[in-house]
């Protein structure tokens, strides 16, 4: 997800206005900056598990790729992890990570196609369930909103499929375009 910062995040609620002759209400300004770090996270579209784990500071790569290594079953053959082309991970350290873990393939997407990566859209539902309407004050607050949003997530998971949910979708119904049903005798 990136850096984050212990500060107010825009919500529902508004300041309500002060004076009666004030016209229209308006968000809370906030210029403090309380503390920031990083959020790291995996997850499996198949089955809709999420991992996240926050960081009060930049950290290698590869201290996240073992927690992620313990968190997936041993079982599994193949793990498929695909990344943007982000410098960090291309370094180095994550390809002896991926030397010394032959199970791991990394997968670098083209450039300008986030969408193609299924962790973004699920960044989007961990960040309207973590942050979204809450002002924090430290950054330990912002680790245990991610961490609740995250257990949340994956007591309610389910299989995470790419593109627009079907049920929001309207039914077509037929314009004046459409041809009259028409009997030949």
């Amino acid at each position: 997800m990136g850096p984050q910062a212990a500060r107010s995040f825009p919500g529902q609620q508004l300041v309500k206005p002060a004076a009666p002759e004030a016209e229209r209400a308006k968000q809370e300004i906030d210029y403090g900056r309380r503390g920031s770090g990083y959020v790291f996270g995996a997850f499996q579209p198949a089955s809709g598990a999420a991992f996240t784990h926050p960081y009060d500071r930049r950290t290698t790569t590869n201290d996240f790729l073992g927690e992620v290594e313990a968190w997936i079953d041993p079982t599994v053959e193949r793990i498929y992890a695909i990344a943007d082309n982000l410098s960090t991970h291309s370094a180095p350290d994550v390809l002896l990570f991926s030397l010394l873990h032959p199970r791991w393939e990394f997968v670098f997407q083209p450039k300008y196609a986030a969408y193609l990566n299924l962790i973004e859209p699920w960044w989007k539902v961990l960040r309207s369930l973590a942050l979204k309407g809450r002002r924090f004050e430290t950054w330990a607050e912002i680790e245990q909103a991610v961490e609740r949003a995250t257990a949340y997530w994956n007591q309610h998971k389910h299989p995470f499929i790419w593109g627009r949910r079907r049920r929001h979708r309207q039914s077509r119904r037929l314009g004046v375009a459409a041809l009259p049903a028409i009997s030949l005798i």
